[in-house]
């Protein structure tokens, strides 16, 4: 992993976490505070947390308030990523996606991999870019929001980081909403 040059400074990102689950309140939700916790810590600003119930509708509803706010750069969700039912995070989110992010995927597969084995293959950790915005949907448990967390987002998300970085391209997201308006 590359090191963050001296030259650079540090930018905060505005940063909403959405927890999505049926049976999580904001005192059992371990998740969603491993993600503010990190979040805060490292320098950025946590615009706001949430839970909402495992229901598409609910997610999509949250994330387009979120995605129309100028005080949330990134949104972070936890749960509903798995195989069961229930689980429609990635349906949900996937249907906002104007870009899919795969690599998100793979990355976290790697990392999971040597924490979980092959057990990794039941989860479905994805990312996309919407309204100009990044949205990232981890697991459920507070093991992978720390992977993701620690191993992927923390430098992607630090503007320092080289050779390349989400934030140094947030500006150029939205690029094809500012051509459409001309």
């Amino acid at each position: 992993m590359a090191d963050a040059p001296q030259s650079r400074s540090f930018i905060p990102v505005r940063i909403a976490v959405l927890t999505v689950s049926d049976t999580r309140t904001p005192e059992t939700d371990k998740s969603g505070t491993v993600l503010a916790e990190r979040i805060v810590e490292a320098g950025h600003l946590l615009s706001e947390r949430l839970i909402v119930k495992d229901d598409i509708r609910a997610i999509r509803a949250r994330t387009r308030q979120w995605l129309k706010r100028r005080d949330v750069d990134v949104i972070v969700s936890t749960g509903g990523t798995g195989l069961t039912g229930r689980d429609v995070t990635v349906e949900a989110m996937r249907a906002l996606f104007e870009k899919e992010i795969e690599g998100f995927g793979v990355a976290f597969h790697m990392i999971s991999f040597q924490k979980i084995g092959i057990s990794t293959v039941q989860s479905r950790a994805t990312a996309g870019v919407a309204k100009g915005k990044y949205i990232f949907c981890l697991p459920g448990s507070p093991g992978a929001c720390r992977d993701g967390w620690d191993h992927i987002l923390k430098s992607q998300l630090d503007y320092r980081h080289m050779p390349c970085n989400f934030v140094e391209i947030m500006p150029r997201l939205a690029e094809h909403l500012q051509r459409r308006k001309g």
